[in-house]
């Protein structure tokens, strides 16, 4: 199994397929990732069609234990982000 693309590599590989060049797609890329974060700031979720859906969800406040001293500790509220991929994409890869 190979490693990952690295951001320079995905970029370098999708203006080659793209006709594009790697600084006008670099551009494109860092502008929609503005506009993913921007929308899932905004409305809770940011929607990629056939891949999953990037959304906004808040974590209630809850007991934890320390893993080293076995401690019991109080882990605040927080909204965290996470990414929901689509069925299509999971048939798709498994």
């Amino acid at each position: 199994m190979r490693k990952p693309l690295t951001k320079t590599q995905m970029v370098a590989l999708m203006a080659e397929k793209s006709g594009m060049s790697k600084k006008e797609f670099g551009e494109f890329w860092d502008m929609f990732m503005q506009v993913a974060l921007q929308e899932t700031v905004e409305t809770g979720a940011f929607v990629l069609p056939g891949l999953g859906k990037l959304v906004k969800v808040h974590r209630n406040a809850r007991k934890g234990r320390n893993p080293q001293t076995g401690e019991e500790i109080d882990i605040p509220a927080k909204t965290v982000c996470k990414f929901r991929v689509a069925k299509t994409a999971k048939d798709a890869v498994l």
